[in-house]
């Protein structure tokens, strides 16, 4: 098992990534607003199939690859900076989006809602980046097997992130509404998440390269 201070800083890290704007965030928000709460929560399952996905990959050797293979590490990092970048413009932009601003879906079945719900996270490089540049960062080859490091380590970050984008999906109509009636909090929250995405960005690309 890995340590309880890298789990709890795993915890962390997947806490401010899951409430960070992004296409899980956007897509649910939207789903759940047009379609319904149980139509949030249907797409949210397929998310959660996503999220399994990438970490038994991550488990199971793609990040030990990826550090074997030279620079990839660094370009990985770089390019994580440059999306986070690049979300961050999209909050401070000026006319800039907020998620809980609705975006217009189609009513789809419940099989294609999970669909697309999975299909939106095996896309999403947030979480791509997640567990192929900061996950290998919390495990110690010292602390025991690596792959039930990898493994909890993964199985903690779902459990925030299912636990957080539910309560999202459930009271999304009501946060769109509280913030559509309040122009100053809705752009509040646009700079908040900005300037957030635009440090974790900085801070990525400044990173030197791990040992």
């Amino acid at each position: 098992m890995p340590h309880t201070t890298a789990l709890l800083g795993f915890a962390l890290v997947s806490l401010g990534m899951v409430l960070t704007p992004g296409p899980n965030m956007i897509y649910l928000i939207s789903r759940s607003i047009t379609q319904g709460r149980v139509a949030g929560l249907i797409s949210l399952g397929g998310v959660a199939l996503g999220f399994v996905f990438y970490m038994l990959c991550a488990a199971f050797g793609i990040t030990a690859l990826l550090f074997a293979i030279p620079y990839a590490y660094d370009a990985l990092r770089l390019a994580g900076a440059a999306y986070l970048g690049w979300l961050a413009w999209q909050a401070l932009k000026p006319n800039g989006r907020s998620p809980f601003q609705v975006k217009t879906l189609a009513i789809d079945s419940p099989r294609k809602l999970f669909l697309m719900g999975f299909l939106t996270n095996l896309l999403n490089p947030k979480i791509a980046m997640l567990y192929l540049a900061l996950l290998p960062q919390f495990i110690d080859p010292g602390a025991g097997s690596v792959l039930t490091q990898s493994l909890a380590l993964g199985a903690t970050q779902i459990a925030i992130s299912v636990g957080v984008n539910a309560i999202i999906a459930v009271a999304a109509g009501s946060i769109a509404l509280f913030l559509a009636e309040r122009p100053t909090w809705l752009k509040l929250q646009r700079w908040l998440m900005g300037t957030v995405l635009a440090g974790l960005a900085v801070r990525m690309a400044l990173e030197s390269r791990r040992s």
